[in-house]
């Protein structure tokens, strides 16, 4: 198994690359303005309101805590990006896979003939994996997977791969983002493959974790301290996969860490 760092450069350029990208980050203040505002702009625009001058919520501190928070949620975002660029590749390198087969998508139909193109972020179709071990591997993940599911034994019979949602952490309780990936479970499971969320982190509620494991996904959450492939998403990678992606991100940690510091430290910024 593969957990040798010789890809480590071009694996952390798939994460740095998209952190940097919050580094630029500007309010919004609601307006929609897709480049966002300067603090010149932001005091023009609340020092001509009225109400604002007078509360003094022109103040540059207003602007600074403005960036502050939608950059947070821009540095979530992007980290969450990177993370599936970097897992696609990872598979994609290490199962000997090419880049078409570890993507996955499919098409619904719409209100009067239009469709839309719905993706999930991740695939390994079994029967493009050249490794026989690997291979063999993957087949008995699935069949213990769907066996821990209940999941009927002639559907476990028909599963010829795994499609992921990789996620760095799910804070949100958002509804909406649930029932569809509700409706890709199902999608996924009348294609023949077995749907997994992949939270890097221990970050998920209770609740949306119990309601993915009832809807039949497999759950594998960033828990270091747990050896299964079934609930570790780095127990799954390295046994199952054959990288060791923890090992991935503990020796760049430090490189990783000073990244994020000096994004945060531009967000927490007035310029």
């Amino acid at each position: 198994m593969n957990t040798q760092p010789e890809k480590d450069k071009e694996y952390l350029a798939l994460l740095v690359n998209a952190i940097r990208v919050c580094a630029d980050y500007r309010p919004k203040l609601g307006h929609g303005a897709k480049a966002g505002y300067t603090l010149q702009q932001f005091q023009e625009i609340y020092q001509n309101d009225p109400f604002y001058s007078w509360m003094g919520l022109d103040n540059p501190l207003m602007y600074a805590a403005h960036k502050a928070a939608g950059g947070m949620t821009s540095i979530y975002r992007q980290i969450g990006i990177g993370c599936e660029s970097l897992f696609r590749r990872i598979l994609q390198d290490t199962l000997g896979l090419a880049e078409e087969d570890v993507k996955w998508s499919y098409t619904v139909r719409k209100g009067r003939g239009t469709t839309r193109t719905l993706s999930l972020d991740g695939r390994i179709p079994t029967d493009q994996v050249r490794n026989a071990k690997a291979t063999s591997r993957i087949a008995n993940w699935i069949a213990q997977s769907a066996h821990s599911l209940e999941i009927n034994p002639r559907v476990a019979d028909s599963l010829q791969g795994i499609v992921f949602e990789v996620r760095q952490g799910y804070k949100s309780k958002d509804s909406k983002r649930q029932n569809a990936d509700i409706a890709n479970a199902a999608t996924a499971y009348t294609k023949g493959y077995l749907p997994c969320v992949a939270i890097l982190s221990l970050q998920i509620d209770d609740d949306i974790a119990l309601r993915y494991r009832n809807e039949k996904w497999i759950l594998l959450t960033g828990n270091t301290a747990d050896n299964s492939p079934h609930r570790s998403v780095y127990a799954f990678m390295q046994q199952i996969v054959g990288y060791d992606l923890a090992g991935f991100f503990q020796r760049n940690s430090a490189l990783l860490k000073s990244e994020v510091n000096t994004v945060l430290t531009k967000l927490l910024s007035t310029e």
